[in-house]
């Protein structure tokens, strides 16, 4: 499996079978050019979506004709398989931003976990339905989402093999949210990767838990 970060919480996803799925797929230049990332181009089969917000709801420009996930529940696409897990965009059950989905994405005898614009701690209840993490792509930029402290926690709470963080403060992305450094402050085992593309299996999985930091690729 192939990971590529494009930028904020959107990632193309390249299954062993050649099946592309995007994350969260931003708008370029949404909310008066805050955001700044280029256009998302890339083709893909598959679309998830954790809210609609448009720094993570625009595939209009996605080439293909991709099938779109949205919402809770299971589904099964191309053999990839999609739990959507309802949680909420703030810590007041969504009053002020509304509902998150989290997708655990299974393909290729790996668990993805992608927790969109997650804004409180995952409870135990939640866990038991996601089960054991290989690899979890947490936003820790804080004020619209969980921060370093708050993803930290659950990056302890759920153990993932590899944490790529996502969501956080960039010189193309004018949100005030932090820096991807404040949550690897004090961290082991990290990864700063010069790339934007890595090449994953469940075989090279890291013994011990690590965090990867990807470089945006539409910055």
């Amino acid at each position: 499996m192939k990971i590529k970060f494009l930028g904020h919480a959107s990632f193309l996803i390249t299954t062993n079978n050649n099946i592309k799925i995007i994350t969260d797929p931003y708008k370029s230049g949404a909310y008066n050019g805050a955001v700044g990332y280029k256009p998302i181009t890339e083709e893909a089969h598959i679309v998830t979506i954790s809210h609609e917000h448009d720094d993570h709801n625009y595939y209009k420009e996605i080439k293909g004709t991709p099938e779109i996930v949205r919402g809770a529940g299971e589904k099964e696409l191309f053999g990839i398989k999609f739990i959507g897990i309802e949680t909420y965009h703030d810590l007041s059950k969504g009053k002020e931003r509304g509902k998150n989905v989290i997708f655990l994405i299974i393909a290729d005898d790996l668990k993805l976990l992608h927790l969109g614009d997650l804004g409180h701690q995952i409870k135990e209840g939640e866990k038991r339905k996601i089960g054991d993490v290989d690899i979890l792509f947490v936003p820790v930029g804080g004020y619209f989402t969980i921060d370093a402290e708050e993803a930290s926690e659950i990056v302890e709470f759920l153990k993932p093999r590899i944490t790529i963080p996502m969501h956080f403060k960039t010189p193309v992305l004018d949100f005030p949210i932090a820096p991807v450094e404040d949550f690897l402050v004090e961290k082991k085992n990290v990864k700063m990767l010069d790339v934007s593309e890595i090449e994953v299996s469940k075989e090279n999985l890291p013994k011990e838990r690590e965090i990867w930091v990807l470089k945006p690729a539409l910055i």
